[in-house]
């Protein structure tokens, strides 16, 4: 009895090409399965030639947004179809998309711009796959995440990406309270309309902290901005609200215990107590200054005690 043959549908099609440079050039045929295509995050130039080769070679493109996609395999003479996918479609998606990636073909996924996975639909897709014994590959290539890590000026032997912080402010200087201690830079996207009052509670929870803004990165306006928290959150609040795409870098915290002197403890206190639990108050005060947590929570209660 012959084998099933498994070969992608775009081996029997004609040769793929695109084009770059005024040159046009004919993509290798892709192994069958799930390849995830990184694509620039501003600058067109920053696509490499195996993404292009992939992309033109795969039996379809499947992307968050199809109209943005569009633009970017038509700016490389990409005629590959495209197909949405993205977290309001998933779900019903990801079925049909399992199922022609076993019976064969040879599918790339890409996002809005820059790494797929990095907030998008992408993960569960890929976990998918892999749970079915489908092949998936990394076409590596543009992350904001790196790109603003490495112009920042800040460490960057540990980091650790959050994403999104909460909408609300009280959601969101809990959540930064939790992330008070981590020892490595941290990266977040916000909104350009949400920049300063996240900084402002970023300043609030975690003390003056050198920081970050990456605007536009790649893009004709980029802008990288340098200072504190604090510094930073008040520039802002005079401003009219930055456009673009933001990625927010905060430097971690200072190692060994800070000399702080008791009243540099309470002010510190004070304004964590406005929006934490005495509890949480001393975890974040503790991370902030180095102070032992026991020393911070003993003086936190006795505050806490005294609040009207």
């Amino acid at each position: 009895m012959s084998k099933p043959d498994h070969r992608s549908s775009s081996e029997s099609r004609e040769p793929a090409t695109y084009t770059a440079f005024g040159l046009s050039a004919e993509a290798e045929s892709i192994a069958p399965g799930l390849h995830v295509v990184a694509t620039p995050i501003g600058n067109l130039r920053d696509i490499s030639f195996r993404a292009l080769a992939t992309l033109a070679a795969a039996d379809v493109v499947l992307a968050e947004d199809t109209r943005v996609t569009k633009v970017l395999l038509a700016h490389f003479g990409i005629t590959t179809p495209l197909t949405a996918y993205h977290e309001h479609n998933a779900n019903a998606m990801r079925p049909q998309l399992l199922a022609r990636l076993q019976a064969g073909a040879a599918l790339a996924l890409v996002s809005d711009a820059g790494t797929p996975l990095v907030s998008d639909p992408g993960f569960k897709l890929v976990a998918d796959a892999l749970a079915a014994g489908i092949s998936v590959t990394s076409v590596p290539g543009a992350s904001a995440i790196l790109a603003a890590l490495v112009v920042a000026g800040l460490p960057t032997d540990r980091f650790f990406f959050e994403g999104f912080l909460p909408v609300k402010s009280g959601q969101r200087r809990h959540r930064i309270a939790e992330l008070a201690a981590i020892p490595g830079t941290l990266v977040f996207f916000e909104s350009p309309r949400r920049l300063a009052d996240t900084l402002q509670d970023l300043a609030d929870v975690l003390g003056e902290r050198d920081a970050a803004i990456a605007r536009e990165l790649t893009k004709y306006y980029e802008t990288v901005r340098r200072g504190t928290l604090a510094g930073l959150a008040a520039e802002l609040a005079q401003e009219p609200t930055p456009k673009g795409e933001i990625v927010l870098l905060v430097a971690p915290p200072q190692n060994g215990a800070a000399a702080a002197g008791a009243a540099s403890l309470d002010a510190a206190l004070e304004v964590a107590l406005q929006s934490f639990s005495v509890k949480d108050a001393a975890d974040v005060v503790s991370a902030q200054t180095g102070l032992p947590r026991r020393q911070v929570y003993a003086r936190a209660l006795q505050m806490g005690l005294n609040r009207p």
